[in-house]
């Protein structure tokens, strides 16, 4: 199907419908209404659809009903999904749209009959299709969208961890999370002054929320003896040491966000301290399609605070490239977003490009 062009679109309001519509979410939050909604299906209109749909499929996949209460094949698909999508437990999330009583959603979807089913993934329509599927059938096209965002770097754990709210509020809500502070003096991730997390070798990187083991330090606030030991080893320039205890905690806690995220900036910094950076850089501009070393400019832009510039070269580079070494040019990519709290926008911005190149 093709992607909404624009969200400027006329179409006749259904009052009815859009009374109907409010009636049904003044008897409850999610989780409590009478339709039988949960935490991971919830009810989408007009004004929420950027919100509720676009915003937090940069962080879960949204799959989007669109029905109407005089349809009677949406009778018979939208109970199919609401189960699926409880079963999931966050895996993906479901918002309903009621066409009549969202008209420029209708529009701006294309949506020409009903029941349609489309799936939202980094804010872009990935997939669709039309009518009341058999359930298997509905599950097997599920599970190729969960195939897609596991492409895109959502895994299943974090997905589930982030559906709810379509944020990651522990610990990111504390800071704790977020050792990726990038644009600090110095240029990136670990550089001096970074905001939270581990420092670059040999820097004695300030956190501003006081050393290891000071109250209030991000390592203490996680709670877990082997981030503290990860910042030590950081502080005092022994990456391998720090790169050893994260690998510890994801060992016990595999997917862990913030061991994810502080062992992605350890091993940058491992790689940028073995670059000659101005060779590195004067090879990728002489050899644009050589995928080595676009990828090792992009870490020495990323590592000195040029991140939408490292992004967009590897984009470009994915773009120009086939087979394995698209391959790797994507995942070096979906590594490089670990840097990053996961809703920097430049994240997300590159995350949605990624999308849509790979569709």
């Amino acid at each position: 199907m093709q992607q909404p062009r624009d969200f400027s679109m006329a179409g006749a309001v259904d009052l009815g419908a859009r009374q109907a519509a409010a009636k049904r979410r003044q008897q409850g939050p999610p989780g409590q209404g009478a339709d039988g909604e949960s935490a991971f299906v919830f009810e989408a209109t007009d004004a929420t659809f950027n919100t509720d749909v676009i915003g937090r499929s940069q962080a879960v996949p949204v799959i989007v009903d669109l029905w109407a209460e005089w349809c009677e094949p949406c009778k018979q698909l939208s109970p199919v999904l609401e189960r699926l999508a409880n079963e999931a437990a966050g895996d993906w999330v479901l918002a309903k749209v009621d066409v009549d009583a969202n008209p420029q959603l209708s529009a701006a979807l294309q949506v020409q009959s009903i029941p349609m089913v489309v799936a939202v993934i980094g804010g872009q329509l990935v997939d669709a299709f039309l009518g009341a599927l058999p359930e298997e059938q509905v599950r097997q096209w599920i599970n190729q969208i969960l195939q897609i965002a596991d492409q895109l770097g959502m895994p299943a754990r974090v997905r589930a961890e982030t559906s709810a709210t379509g944020t990651r509020e522990a610990p990111e809500a504390t800071g704790a999370g977020q050792p990726g502070a990038v644009g600090a003096a110095g240029g990136g991730p670990g550089g001096p002054g970074a905001g939270t997390g581990p420092g670059a070798p040999g820097t004695g990187a300030s956190r501003g929320t006081g050393g290891p083991g000071r109250p209030g330090g991000p390592a203490e606030m996680l709670g877990d003896p082997r981030f503290e030991a990860a910042q030590v080893a950081m502080d005092s320039g022994d990456l391998d040491a720090a790169a050893a205890a994260l690998e510890q905690v994801l060992a016990d806690m595999p997917e862990h966000p913030v061991a994810t995220a502080w062992l992605a900036q350890v091993d940058l910094i491992r790689r940028v301290n073995s670059y000659d950076r101005a060779k590195v850089l004067r090879a990728a501009q002489e050899n644009p399609d050589d995928p080595d070393a676009q990828l090792k400019a992009a870490d020495v832009e990323l590592a000195t605070g040029q991140i939408e510039a490292a992004f967009d070269r590897l984009l470009g580079a994915f773009q120009r490239s086939s087979g394995e070494d698209r391959n790797k040019i994507r995942l070096h990519l979906l590594n490089l977003f670990e840097v990053l709290p996961p809703r920097d926008p430049r994240v997300a911005k590159a995350r949605s490009k990624l999308s849509s190149l790979l569709f």
